[in-house]
């Protein structure tokens, strides 16, 4: 057995001399499982065939909001030619005004199973409360947390109950050091599959959607070993600058990219001001692909 040290114990090598203990650390951080003090080195999270990691640099993409059957055809054939191998799309959509759509529910989640099967997807779509975790799980490969459920602490222990990978993503007035709380209500429960998603946050600048935080992706990887995932579309939520600032967080060295792309932007019925088209979309895979082969040959 492994014994976490806060430092208000006796001698740690008292204790590592105790039967059945193997090791004792001494962990500093509020957050002990997902501090870097626990484990050394990076995670690699699994997600149904699909490593993410510091070796396995992963796309998710697709639609806010799951439309219909069309829809998802056209975005998964246009993933599956670009080796992408993670779509994303809502079901169950959180929306500031109670009047907007707010998603196609279980149908909408039963046909993006389907889709995404026939083109050898995995999917990542967000669950909203506890309620909906049990008629999901089957067919789902990576839960979502979104920004306004960071802090939804019933819902991080039942999803880190289910045993699915999660996407958890920082809120938009979230320190960091609550986003790692956050993310320790999942790994506590006994889910080490946690992927951290820096998706901007709130600040007094108002051109633009969020602020979307840079500096957080090497911090978490400092602080944190589990991978960091980018969200340039909600980071920036303007389309014309999406790819620089996804680029600018590969650069950075996120362990992926989570992108809004759908066939027909600017007919989609959520987040179309931020949403790609399919060639913007294929000219950000293609580029970040070359800036990730420049950093990984880097010694930083």
């Amino acid at each position: 057995m492994f014994v976490v040290y806060s430092g208000d114990l006796p001698d740690p090598r008292r204790i590592r001399q105790c039967p059945g203990v193997r090791d004792v650390h001494r962990i500093s951080d509020d957050f002990k499982l997902v501090s870097s003090q626990w484990k050394q080195g990076r995670s690699t999270v699994t997600a149904g065939e699909v490593d993410f990691g510091p070796r396995d640099f992963q796309w998710i993409m697709g639609p806010c909001s799951v439309e219909g059957e069309d829809q998802l055809e056209s975005v998964a054939a246009f993933l599956s030619s670009q080796g992408v191998r993670m779509m994303r799309g809502g079901v169950f959509k959180p929306r500031s005004s109670p009047y907007s759509f707010r998603g196609m529910g279980l149908e909408g989640l039963n046909m993006f199973r389907q889709v995404a099967d026939r083109h050898g997807l995995g999917i990542v779509t967000e669950v909203m409360e506890v309620a909906q975790i049990d008629a999901m799980v089957d067919h789902v490969d990576v839960f979502q947390i979104g920004a306004r459920n960071m802090q939804n602490f019933n819902l991080l222990e039942a999803v880190g109950k289910s045993g699915l990978p999660v996407l958890l993503k920082r809120s938009m007035s979230g320190t960091i050091e609550e986003f790692l709380q956050c993310a320790e209500y999942i790994y506590n429960v006994g889910n080490e599959r946690i992927l951290l998603c820096e998706r901007g946050i709130r600040t007094f600048e108002s051109a633009y959607r969020n602020t979307f935080d840079v500096n957080a992706i090497s911090y978490l990887q400092a602080r944190s070993h589990l991978p960091v995932i980018a969200d340039p579309s909600h980071g920036v939520g303007l389309r014309r600058h999406v790819a620089d600032i996804g680029l600018a967080a590969v650069a950075a060295g996120c362990d992926g990219l989570i992108v809004e792309i759908h066939p027909s932007p600017d007919s989609a019925v959520s987040d179309r001001n931020q949403t790609l088209y399919f060639d913007q979309a294929e000219k950000l895979i293609d580029a970040g692909r070359k800036v990730h082969a420049l950093r990984s040959s880097l010694t930083l």
